[in-house]
């Protein structure tokens, strides 16, 4: 029999913040369809409501809690437990670097063009909040950092965690209003926190030097949920194979 996986509050509150950010999604999609969102003053309502959500949520971010991947709170003292060992192995900077350089040049081709005007404020406000989507996705089920650049096993041990806000919230480097800026300014600023941790106390990103990121200390336990999602997509792919082999004969 199989056993029945009983989702952490760590893994509720990630499904929480995909229904949520996925529904300002939405508000903003069809406000900028809708009512041409090319202006920031012309939602105010919409953007306010942007606005808070995302400071609330970083701001909590400053601060150790319990309902927060171990991913991002391992730069904590108090989620610092030693395991006796000296040897720290972290990803290796040069993929930390690519994974920088490749989200900017990205990011820089999209900002040319509304410099250019081919795109427009309300078009840039829409990419970021289609980011904070694709971040949770990164968390719940696939991240292509973690695949394609930086190798590591799992969301506890990644070397970039806190800079999901930075990277959210590039497009809005592009976008001159007080709204788009004070998000970016408080997105950097949770950055340069965490890089000044990471230089200050590697030890507590280090699953060698650091007990609190072994798998038995665990709070979030969502590699079991994408496992379970590869297996579907296996048995999904057999299945297709079969049912083609039936219907070609």
């Amino acid at each position: 029999m199989n056993k029945k996986i009983h989702l952490t509050p760590v893994s509720i509150f990630h499904y929480i913040r995909l229904i949520y950010r996925s529904l300002l999604f939405l508000a903003a999609f069809f406000a900028y369809i809708f009512g041409k969102l090319d202006e920031i003053s012309s939602r105010p309502l919409i953007m306010s409501v942007i606005w808070v959500v995302f400071v609330v949520e970083m701001l909590f971010r400053f601060f150790p809690s319990r309902l927060e991947s171990p991913g991002c709170q391992k730069q904590f003292a108090r989620n610092y437990i030693k395991t006796g060992r000296t040897d720290i192995v972290m990803q290796d900077n040069h993929a930390t670097m690519l994974v920088a350089l490749t989200w900017i040049m990205f990011n820089g081709v999209i900002g040319l063009l509304k410099m250019s005007d081919i795109l427009d404020d309300g078009f840039m406000i829409l990419l970021s909040c289609a980011y904070s989507i694709c971040d949770m996705i990164c968390i719940l089920f696939f991240c292509p950092f973690q695949t394609w650049f930086l190798k590591n096993k799992c969301c506890g041990t990644c070397r970039i965690y806190n800079w999901d806000y930075a990277m959210m919230f590039t497009p809005l480097f592009f976008v001159k209003s007080a709204f788009s800026w004070s998000l970016l300014i408080l997105a950097v600023a949770l950055l340069l926190r965490w890089e000044v941790a990471v230089y200050k106390y590697p030890e507590r990103f280090s699953e060698n030097t650091n007990e609190y990121l072994h798998c038995q200390n665990c709070t979030e336990k969502l590699c079991t949920h994408k496992k379970q999602l590869k297996t579907l997509w296996v048995k999904a792919a057999e299945f297709s194979k079969e049912r083609i082999k039936k219907l070609q004969k």
